[in-house]
């Protein structure tokens, strides 16, 4: 397999050179830009970023630090030392150029438009600042799939959002490895969030990132061109996904899904796709890294704010009053990722609930689900980063929203509106009953043939008016018939009740059939027509008679020739049945010859029937019942052949009595037979209809002992639901407990002022009060760490040994120990004791004995002097 080795700073620079030339290649090629979001430990990780990069590398590189607001900013003299590139500090206006260097001015947020940098004044002096996030998310939409983000050393999270809309369209983000990191907060926060393609060190990255551009063909084009042992090697892909993971990825759009391959590959710096294919053959757990890459989990709070702000004040209060009080509404939330959408949706309705007449009393039920089992725990949880405030409103945060050390917790009222499931929307049942479906930026990624059947379900899932909701780029496309437009520009759609659409809904119940790939598509030219194949279609056109298939019923389904002579339209609704076509004249002829031959098969001819209405014209028919095995087996052919008109040239002879009587007695035979058929068959429906009587009496027999056990069963579900809702009541009752225990615990630790953690039985973090923190370095996101990892102020390097010592014996310890900064210490250590008296871990206070210290030491002091 071609594939090549990662590519490291220690490589000769030949290498990396020409890595940058063939990314720089062509006046005309795409210009990738690198964005850089560093804080502090910063400078050192940048130096040693920009020391890896060849000064023609082809590649643009934009730095964003937290810079103090009141210095002046000296990075550009700095950085400048570590690159031969240009650097510059960026101003407003400014095109970005290859191999350059942009930094950010102090107190200011930048952006970026068609290549040229934009600088914006803070909308707060004070507060939450996160110019990373707010450069990036403006890098992504304007490089696309040519947009790098690099987030260095750094507290806090920003960057994290930056790095989500840079995988949305298909970039490329990279990480520092926290173990190189002087603060690791900002690299951990993108890597727990799934979001780093590239978890490496800086002097490494520019490396893997020049790789990956190269690994990446075409960045000029838009589209990807699949074919031959490209599209195969890509259903191979597929089909690997499917095995290993279950879902089916076919009639996902093979750009969208290509180009997440490529990614992949650039990563691995994979040439070849049917390389790629053996590599995932190979490396399973590629497969599930492939299936996170293509479930794309991009979504924030309120994302195309103007579509909220027309949901929640205009279509939210129209639907809801149209509903009775007390109503429970249901809303339905398909491909919600990590569940912002979904909480949105909640906020949305609580808003417009409170400006509507108190006595409404709706309430809203949310079902919100997502193929990717992991973002559903993340947003069941509703716990997200402190960087949501760009996202969300102050009013709202405070609203509904919990805030603490580490980010933001939904509230409890809005978190009881949803429930979170796992859910394949291409092949599990859908949600019915519904007044609200939101189905944002899904449908993107899917092929026309699949959004054709996920449109009816749609409307199938929806009461009548219930409200649609779409992305930005989504349309309902030709399904006109089933939605109408709240609002184009919001894409918000209505659901047409009395529709007469004849689209069929595909139920997900059973998995939609894979679209044909496209060799499967393309047929071979027909071959050039002989002499003998044009002479029998010239005398099919010319000399064949008039005829029409049809099926038992006498429905019509394929007609050959000019039947117009024969068969006429019926006014009203459609009806292509044979019976309701037939002219005047030919209709009861042809509809006992048709009976006939249903019923004796084989063939059946009528001749010399006349046509009214149209010059008394002459025609005969034959009727024939196809019994050879075939597509046609069981099929009717009729056909229609106009017989010969009397001679006119000859004398017309008068018409004596015997000829009428002649005529007579020819129709009254007729008619004698006509009443024989008639008789017969409605014998033979009496048969028919009294074996029907039998097996409805056996049939109502079975329904009245399913009856019986559907009424048994309903009281033993009855019973199960009291149940039920007896043990719910008990687990909420526990709930509610536990989160009063758990609030009176945090208050009487923070009370106490008592610096305390709590340490698991494997000596790792569990919890930790705020006092801890000045003693030993802890952060929120070090709980799981080993006490190993922590670094404290204490002279006490047993501490570890110590804690480890009462775990074993169960005998709690307690010393005096100083601190590098002058103070003292307690540290008592003692088992953690859990209600079982099970012994789960240990507890270690710190008590400040600084004072007493001192007063000792002063009296030490006193008493040697006297």
């Amino acid at each position: 397999m071609k594939t090549k080795s990662s590519t490291t700073a220690s490589e000769p620079a030949g290498d990396m050179a020409r890595a940058g030339e063939e990314v720089a290649a062509g006046a005309e090629a795409p210009l990738p830009i690198v964005g850089i979001g560093a804080s502090a430990g910063g400078l050192e990780a940048l130096e040693q970023f920009f020391r890896g990069v060849p000064a023609h590398s082809g590649l643009a590189f934009v730095v964003v630090q937290h810079l103090d607001p009141n210095h002046k900013g000296i990075l550009p003299e700095l950085l400048q030392r570590a690159t031969p590139m240009e650097v510059s500090q960026a101003k407003n206006r400014m095109p970005v150029k290859r191999d350059c260097v942009y930094v950010i001015p102090p107190n200011k947020d930048m952006s970026i438009l068609n290549g040229v940098l934009h600088l914006f004044d803070l909308a707060t002096p004070r507060g939450l600042h996160l110019p990373i996030d707010f450069f990036l998310r403006s890098l992504a939409s304007d490089r696309q799939h040519l947009a790098v983000g690099v987030i260095l050393s750094g507290m806090g999270s920003d960057g994290t959002l930056g790095l989500r809309a840079i995988k949305e369209k298909a970039g490329l983000a990279l990480a520092q490895e926290p173990a190189s990191a002087k603060f690791d907060a900002m690299p951990r926060s993108a890597m727990d969030a799934g979001l780093a393609d590239i978890v490496a060190a800086p002097q490494d990255m520019p490396a893997r990132v020049l790789a990956w551009l190269r690994q990446t063909p075409g960045l000029g084009r838009s589209e990807p061109e699949l074919e031959g042992k490209s599209l195969s090697a890509l259903e191979k892909v597929v089909i690997l996904l499917r095995i290993q993971t279950g879902h089916d990825f076919s009639e996902y759009k093979r750009s969208t899904l290509y180009r997440r391959v490529e990614r992949r590959m650039g990563i691995h710096q994979i040439e070849r796709i049917a390389d790629y294919v053996r590599f995932l053959r190979e490396n399973p757990q590629e497969v599930e890294l492939l299936f996170k890459e293509l479930l794309i989990g991009v979504t924030s709070f309120f994302r195309d704010p103007e579509a909220w702000a027309y949901l929640g004040q205009v279509a939210l209060p129209a639907l809801m009053a149209r509903r009775a009080p007390g109503t429970l509404m249901r809303a339905w939330v398909p491909a919600c990722s990590t569940g912002e959408e979904a909480y949105s949706l909640a906020i949305a309705f609580k808003e417009a609930l409170e400006k509507m007449r108190p006595q409404a009393r709706l309430s809203l039920q949310i079902y919100a689900t997502d193929l990717d089992a992991g973002a559903i725990d993340t947003a069941r949880q509703g716990y997200y980063p402190p960087n949501i405030e760009q996202d969300v409103s102050p009013e709202r945060l405070s609203r509904y929203f919990v805030a603490d050390e580490r980010g933001y917790r939904v509230g409890k009222e809005i978190r009881e509106m949803l429930i979170f499931a796992p859910q394949n929307i291409i092949m599990d049942p859908p949600f019915t009953k519904l007044d609200f479906l939101s189905c944002r930026n899904l449908l993107i990624y899917l092929e026309a043939d699949l959004q054709k059947k996920l449109l009816p379900l749609f409307h199938y899932s929806l009461n009548p008016d219930g409200i649609l909701f779409l992305g930005s780029a989504e349309t309902i496309g030709n399904a006109t018939d089933l939605f109408a437009p709240l609002e184009a520009k919001a894409r918000l759609y209505t659901r047409l009740s009395n529709t007469l659409s004849t689209r069929a809904v595909e139920f997900p119940t059973r998995q939609f059939q894979a679209a044909p790939s496209r060799g499967e598509e393309s047929r071979p030219a027909p071959p050039a027509a002989n002499l003998q194949t044009q002479a029998d279609q010239f005398l099919l056109r010319r000399i064949s008679p008039a005829a029409v298939l049809a099926n038992g019923n006498g429905d019509i389904v394929y007609i050959n020739g000019r039947t117009g002579k024969y068969l006429e339209a019926a006014s009203g609704k459609a009806n292509w049945n044979i019976y309701a076509m037939a002219r005047e004249g030919l209709r009861h002829e042809l509809a006992g010859a048709f009976q006939r031959v249903t019923r004796e098969k084989g063939a059946v001819s009528v001749e010399g029937v006349r046509i009214e209405g149209n010059g008394g014209s002459l025609v005969n028919l034959r009727l024939e019942m196809i019994e050879e095995a075939g597509s046609l087996q069981g099929l009717v052919m009729i056909v229609f052949m106009d017989a010969a008109a009397p001679p006119t040239g000859k004398p017309v002879r008068r018409r004596l009595p015997a000829d009428r009587d002649n005529d007579l007695a020819l129709e009254l035979q007729r008619a004698h037979e006509q009443l024989q058929t008639v008789r017969e068959e409605m014998q033979s429906s009496q048969e028919e209809l009294k074996s029907a009587n039998e097996e409805l009496q056996s049939t109502n027999e079975e329904l009245q002992s399913t009856n019986e056990e559907l009424t048994t069963s309903k009281e033993e579900m009855q019973s199960l639901n009291e149940e039920l809702q007896t043990v719910n009541a008990e687990l909420q009752s526990k709930v509610d407990d536990l989160s009063r225990a758990s609030n009176d615990m945090k208050n009487l630790l923070d009370s106490t002022d008592i610096a305390t953690v709590f340490l698991d039985g494997r000596l790792h973090v569990r919890r930790f009060t705020s006092a801890a923190t000045r003693i030993v370095k802890l952060i929120p996101s070090d709980v799981g760490r080993p006490l190993s990892d922590i670094v404290t102020d204490l002279d006490y390097p047993g501490l570890q040994a110590d804690a480890q010592e009462v775990l074993r014996t169960l005998m709690y310890s307690s010393k005096d120990i100083a601190a590098r900064d002058g103070r003292h210490f307690t540290v008592r250590i003692m088992p953690y004791r859990t209600t079982e008296n099970m012994i789960d871990g240990v507890v270690i206070t710190f008590m400040d004995i600084s004072t007493a210290k001192r007063l000792e030491a002063e009296l030490r002091r006193n008493g040697e002097k006297s």
